[in-house]
């Protein structure tokens, strides 16, 4: 999601993070009652104190809503990326940088449960999740490919991204899957395994098999 898919409310600024997460927690209770395709623009706006007009100048659509405050997340995700050490191993920069990136903080993880949720089951967010993980793993890349003195099309950053997406989400898999774990936890975790998995493959014991005595050659019957 881009800002430059909905209308500024002015000249000079787009609408606000404050404004759009308040529609967002509007349309995620009305999603929760009522489920996300039986939800319409109108009632969303109506229970948000907004025109439908208005949520449009927010959204570019419905299948935005959950996405509303994407692009300003990611701008702080790479700024974030950016400002941090290169002392530090590359893969533990992006595990923090990850759990700054998500909604756990703002939404509350009862609440970002359910956003995720509506997200992995609906058809239509699923597609728009795809193109939202594009864009993060680029920034990914982007960073990577500075830590690498690299282009970030080349092989080594690409591939940096797509493990770090890939970290990701597995980690919100499992946190998906146990209501008692920890996100956190699960995150940095998996990337620290991204680092330890030629030390986490399982190397096949080798059989051993038993020595066949050679058969001395049967003698030639007489002739």
């Amino acid at each position: 999601m881009t800002r430059t898919s909905a209308a500024t409310t002015s000249t000079t600024r787009g609408p606000q993070p404050e404004s759009i997460e308040a529609i967002e927690k509007v349309a995620l209770e009305l999603f929760r009652e009522r489920g996300f395709e039986e939800t319409p623009v109108e009632d969303i706006a109506a229970t948000a104190g907004i025109s439908r007009r208005t949520f449009f100048r927010y959204f570019g659509s419905k299948n935005d809503v959950l996405f509303g405050n994407f692009e300003f997340l990611l701008e702080d995700f790479e700024e974030w990326l950016t400002s941090e050490s290169d002392d530090r191993p590359m893969f533990d920069v992006i595990a923090d940088a990850t759990m700054r990136f998500n909604r756990v903080h703002s939404d509350g993880p009862a609440a970002h449960r359910e956003r995720m949720e509506l997200i992995l089951h609906t058809p239509a967010l699923r597609a728009n999740a795809a193109l939202r993980n594009a864009e993060w793993l680029a920034v990914v890349a982007r960073y990577a490919a500075r830590r690498m003195d690299a282009s970030p099309d080349d092989l080594g950053p690409q591939l940096a991204g797509h493990v770090a997406l890939g970290a990701a989400s597995a980690a919100y898999e499992q946190w998906m899957r146990d209501d008692a774990s920890d996100l956190d936890g699960l995150v940095h975790r998996a990337f620290s395994m991204v680092q330890a998995l030629p030390d986490l493959a399982v190397t096949e014991p080798v059989r051993a098999t038993a020595a066949v005595e050679p058969h001395a050659p049967e003698a030639a019957p007489d002739a």
